[in-house]
C-alpha cells in the first residue's frame, strides 16, 4: 500500500494515507458521518460544501455510482477521507465507481486512514480545518497553508440554482415555492409525491417576487455553511412570515429562526448521520432521522420571537423542530426527505399540505 499523501489538521495532528480520485491539495473543514449506507447521496448533497466528509462506516464504494441516485448535479465536498475504498463494485444498477466520480468532479480522496481514530479526534476536540496534501509536504508549510486559506462566506450562492425551475405533478392540489439554498432533489420529489406542483427559486429572490407566483407555501431547503451568511434569505422570510405558510429543513430551520430574532450558533462536530432519535414534544414520539449540519438555534434566543419548541435530540437537547404560534410557520433541524435513510418523518410533507390546506380555507 503506497501511502503518498497525508491529511494535516490545524493543530498540527497527522493522518496518512493512499490518494485516490484527483491529487491537488484541498484546505477544507473536516467532518465526519455516521451512515451506513448512502454515500452517492452524501456526496451529492450540496451541505457538505467546503467541507471534507470522514465516513465512520469502514467500506465505501462497494455498490458502485448509480446514475439515478444522485441528490444534485454537483459533487460537493472538498475531500473526502475513507478507510477502505472498494474500487470494484458489485452491483446490476452501478454505472461508475467512487474513484471515478472523485476525479472526473476534481476531489480528492484519502484511503486507508484509520478513520476510528480520526473520528475520535474530531468528537473530543471538535470540527477543524485540514489540508489533504502529497505525504512529503512539510507539517509547518500545510499549518501555513490552512492559516492563509480564507474561510468561504459564500456557499449558499455558489450551490443555489440561477433561475427558477419547475417541476409540475399530475392532479397538484398545492401550488409550492422552494428557496434553494442548496437543496436535495429529494425534496421537490417528495412534494410532488404529496400532490404540489413546485417552483425552485435562488436563495435571493425577493419576498415581492414570491408572492408573484402565487403560492400556497413556501419551502426553504436545506444547504451548506453558517445561516448567518445568507441575510438575503432572512430578509425574504422576515417579509414572508404572516403572508403564507413556510416551511424550513436544516439550514431552512435556522433561517427562520434568524428571521424572526433567535440566535444560531457552532455546534462542537455538528450532527451528520441517519441514526439521531428526535423527540416530537408534540406528541411524544421519537423518530430517527438523518441529520447534516454544523449550526443549532439557541433555545434561550426563541423567547419573544413567537416561536416554540416542537422537537429537541435525545442525545445532546438541540433544539430540532420549531412552530409559530400562529401555525403558519414551522421548520425541522433534521432531513424527513433523506435519501437513503430513515423514514420516520416523512410525514412532514403530509403536514406541510395540511397546514397549506387549513390556511387557503381560512383566506
Amino acid at each position: 500500500m503506497n501511502y503518498d499523501r497525508k491529511l494535516i489538521l490545524e493543530d498540527g495532528s497527522v493522518f496518512t494515507g493512499c490518494g485516490f480520485g484527483s491529487r491537488k491539495d484541498s484546505v477544507f473543514e473536516v467532518v465526519f458521518n455516521t451512515s451506513m449506507a448512502g454515500y452517492q447521496e452524501i456526496l451529492s448533497d450540496p451541505s457538505y460544501t467546503d467541507q471534507g466528509i470522514v465516513f465512520s462506516y469502514p467500506l465505501i464504494g462497494n455498490y458502485g455510482i448509480t446514475d439515478e441516485d444522485f441528490e444534485s448535479k454537483c459533487i460537493s465536498p472538498s475531500a473526502v477521507i475513507v478507510r477502505d475504498l472498494n474500487d470494484s463494485p458489485s452491483n446490476f444498477r452501478a454505472t461508475g465507481t467512487v474513484e471515478e466520480l472523485l476525479a472526473d468532479n476534481g476531489i480528492p480522496g484519502l484511503g486507508g486512514v484509520d478513520t476510528r481514530r480520526l473520528v475520535r479526534s474530531i468528537r473530543d476536540l471538535g470540527s477543524r480545518r485540514a489540508l489533504l496534501t502529497d505525504a512529503g509536504t512539510p507539517v509547518e508549510e500545510g499549518l501555513r497553508i490552512i492559516r492563509e486559506t480564507p474561510v468561504p462566506h459564500d456557499s449558499v450562492r455558489r450551490r443555489s440554482c440561477v433561475k427558477k425551475w419547475y417541476s409540475r405533478t399530475s392532479n397538484p392540489q398545492f401550488q409550492v415555492v422552494v428557496i434553494d439554498c442548496g437543496m436535495k432533489t429529494n425534496i421537490v420529489r417528495m412534494l410532488n409525491r404529496n400532490r404540489c406542483n413546485v417552483t425552485v427559486v435562488p436563495f435571493d429572490t425577493s419576498a415581492e417576487e414570491i408572492l408573484s407566483l402565487a403560492p400556497d407555501g413556501v419551502m426553504i431547503s436545506n444547504g451548506p455553511g453558517d445561516p448567518e451568511d445568507v441575510p438575503e434569505t432572512i430578509r425574504t422570510l422576515q417579509a414572508l412570515r404572516g403572508h403564507v405558510p413556510l416551511f424550513g429543513i436544516c439550514l431552512g430551520h435556522q433561517l427562520i429562526a434568524l428571521s424572526c430574532g433567535a440566535r444560531t450558533y457552532k455546534l462542537k462536530f455538528g450532527h451528520r448521520g441517519g441514526n439521531h432519535p428526535v423527540k416530537d414534544l408534540r406528541t411524544g414520539r421519537i423518530e430517527i432521522t438523518s441529520q447534516n449540519h454544523s449550526y443549532a438555534v439557541v433555545p434561550e434566543s426563541l423567547a419573544g420571537t413567537g416561536l416554540e419548541i416542537t422537537h429537541l435530540n435525545v442525545l445532546d437537547d438541540t433544539v430540532e423542530g420549531l412552530q409559530s404560534a400562529d401555525g403558519l410557520t414551522f421548520s425541522v433541524q433534521y432531513h424527513p426527505e433523506s435519501a437513503p435513510g430513515p423514514q420516520d418523518s416523512m410525514g412532514l410533507f403530509a403536514e406541510f399540505t395540511e397546514r397549506m390546506r387549513r390556511f387557503k380555507a381560512s383566506t
